[in-house]
């Protein structure tokens, strides 16, 4: 039988010869195609793209994992990721496919008569890019790491070069047909595995109804029952239950749903169709091709921690022989620790590893009459869970190489079209719309090129150094991009009122807020004689985490546009035209202009 190794390296090396053949054929020749793959993609394709673009390795690889450990209030990102997609069709992606300019912020440019506003979208456009690209090299490497066993970084660099060769080529136009492939890769990959384990815990094929069904092993219980007493025997709060505050919760949700229908990358694919009908079709059909992730994701979430916690903890709690032995660990167990991401330490030298919740000073207190010393598992990394998920519940091979090119496939495609979304800001708007208007085609499709190859060793870099999970990372990424660039496009559309010093100085406001939010509580702002604000609930401001924070920026955003535009000239008679007219079909706008 084929070792995993070999089969990893056949299976994905596969999928990255087929993405790069495809980028190969799907080469953008004009900038009409680098773009906005010259604005001829069929609905359904667009939306099946739209869903590899947007379900990153935040959603592959991340989600579940965050939904294994936090449980109930994990469900904010199912909610906030899917919810903005109906924002996105409904309020936005008509009206901007309509409107027919390339990019984010040649919109703002044009809606707001100011290049000054242009800039400052492009400045907020590459800010919420670059963090949430961060997230996709961060999983590119967890992915890497373990499946190519190599370091992480090494997984990060591979990653980087397969992202420069088939973006770089082939834009817009390569990166669409690449991306119907990758969610081809990805959701095969996903729901496989998910199968073959809801099966193998509770006899039911389908996971999203083996999340409440019983287990296989005769007790009758239900799986969730059962995972909740396995966590609370151990210290840990009940899987099903809320551990946030609600006001968080609700916050967090609305930053995400937001933050998804001001995404950059997201809303320039409604640009890619024909006509204006096609925009809303592609965004209901990518909320279709997502909710097949998006309602396995509960169900392989909480398989995986039963699996994971089954594995550690063997027998009674307490019991001398309750717990693992570490030399008899699994070959998945020690498959992780060689990349860093799962580490133990016996901390009480009985060669045991004792899993626990020792923050929990009620559970510690038992534990020490157990004579554990500590919670020996010092670092599970959350986003290892659905990569090990099929290694743990003992699958083939092939499976396992699947779900590690299903992973890339997510991470890669979202990669992907962040770093165009990235590269048309730095050459579309920034170099033809403001610097060098007289640049000729060819040359503009060069600098978007060398764009998007500084963004690749920027993002590359940062990748390296995340400042959290992937999906953690995703949501500061929604954060900044719910505050600066979500509200600009709502007040571009359905406000004629809104002037250009209100646009500017609303899209500063939320930026910079919610920047010095996330800066200051996750600890990056370091003045001397100072502690470092920590990044606890407790020292929140009214318990807003900085993932949640978006929604509070995107409030002051309006608020400080609109007290603005009051106090100022107001737009352009023909800039308050062209509003009424982006909001109206195109027979009624005719009939109104004659």
């Amino acid at each position: 039988m084929m070792d995993l190794k070999t089969l990893t390296f056949i299976v994905v090396g596969a999928t990255f010869a087929l993405y790069i053949g495809i980028a190969f054929w799907a080469r953008a020749s004009s900038t009409g195609e680098f773009y906005v793959a010259g604005k001829g993609v069929h609905p359904v394709l667009n939306g099946m793209a739209t869903a590899a673009d947007w379900m990153s390795a935040a959603s592959f690889i991340s989600m579940a994992g965050l939904i294994a450990f936090l449980g109930y209030d994990a469900s904010v990102y199912l909610m906030g990721w899917t919810g903005g997609y109906v924002l996105l069709a409904l309020l936005l992606a008509p009206y901007l496919r309509k409107f027919g300019k390339f990019t984010v912020p040649e919109f703002i440019g044009d809606r707001f008569y100011s290049k000054g506003a242009r800039l400052v979208a492009v400045i907020c456009l590459v800010v919420a890019s670059i963090t949430y690209v961060i997230g996709q090299m961060k999983g590119v490497g967890v992915a890497f790491g373990r499946f190519l066993e190599v370091p992480f970084e090494i997984g990060v660099l591979v990653g980087m070069a397969i992202v420069f060769i088939y973006a770089v080529m082939g834009g817009m136009k390569g990166i669409t047909y690449t991306q119907i492939a990758q969610y081809c890769v990805l959701i095969f990959a996903y729901t496989v595995p998910a199968i073959f384990i809801a099966l193998n815990l509770t006899g039911n094929p389908i996971p999203q109804l083996g999340l409440g069904s019983t287990m296989t092993d005769g007790s009758g219980v239900h799986m969730l029952d059962k995972l909740d007493q396995i966590v609370t025997d151990l210290g840990f709060a009940a899987y099903t239950a809320q551990k946030g505050t609600t006001f968080n919760i609700f916050l967090l949700t609305l930053s995400l749903m937001i933050g998804t229908a001001g995404l950059p990358h997201v809303i320039v694919r409604f640009f890619t169709v024909p006509k204006v009908s096609d925009a809303r079709l592609s965004a209901g059909w990518a909320l279709v091709f997502i909710a097949i992730l998006y309602t396995t994701a509960p169900a392989v979430g909480a398989m995986a921690r039963l699996n994971l916690m089954n594995t550690i903890q063997t027998g009674e709690v307490g019991a001398a022989d309750g717990n693992l032995v570490y030399a008899d660990r699994p070959d998945w167990f020690k498959n992780w620790e060689t990349t860093g991401l799962l580490q133990f330490e016996d901390k009480n030298g009985d060669g045991r590893i004792q899993y626990y919740n020792d923050a929990d000073e009620a559970f510690a207190a038992k534990a020490a009459s157990f004579g554990w010393n500590g919670n020996e598992m010092v670092k599970v990394d959350r986003d290892i869970m659905v990569l090990a998920n099929p290694e743990i519940a003992g699958l083939p091979n092939w499976v396992i190489a699947l779900v590690a090119a299903g992973g890339l496939a997510a991470a890669l495609s979202t990669a992907a079209g962040l770093l165009l979304a990235i590269s048309s800001a730095v050459s579309h708007d920034l170099l033809k719309g403001m610097i060098m208007p007289d640049i000729s085609e060819k040359k503009e499709l060069l600098a978007s090129r060398f764009a998007m190859a500084g963004a690749i060793a920027v993002a590359g870099y940062l990748g390296m150094n995340p400042p959290g999970f992937a999906a953690q990372v995703v949501a500061l990424a929604f954060g900044l991009a719910a505050s600066s660039i979500f509200p600009a496009l709502m007040m571009g559309i359905f406000n004629k009122k809104m002037n250009r010093e209100g646009a500017i100085v609303g899209m500063l406001v939320g930026l910079l807020t919610t920047l010095i939010y996330i800066f200051w509580f996750k600890g990056w702002f370091f003045v001397p004689g100072t502690e470092m604000a920590a990044n606890t609930p407790d020292n929140w401001f009214m318990g807003i985490s900085p993932e949640s924070f978006g929604a509070v920026g995107a409030m002051f955003n309006f608020i400080a546009a609109i007290i603005v535009s009051k106090v100022t000239k107001a737009p352009p008679e023909h800039i308050q035209h062209l509003v009424e007219d982006i909001r109206v079909p195109r027979g009624a706008a005719a009939a109104v202009d004659h």
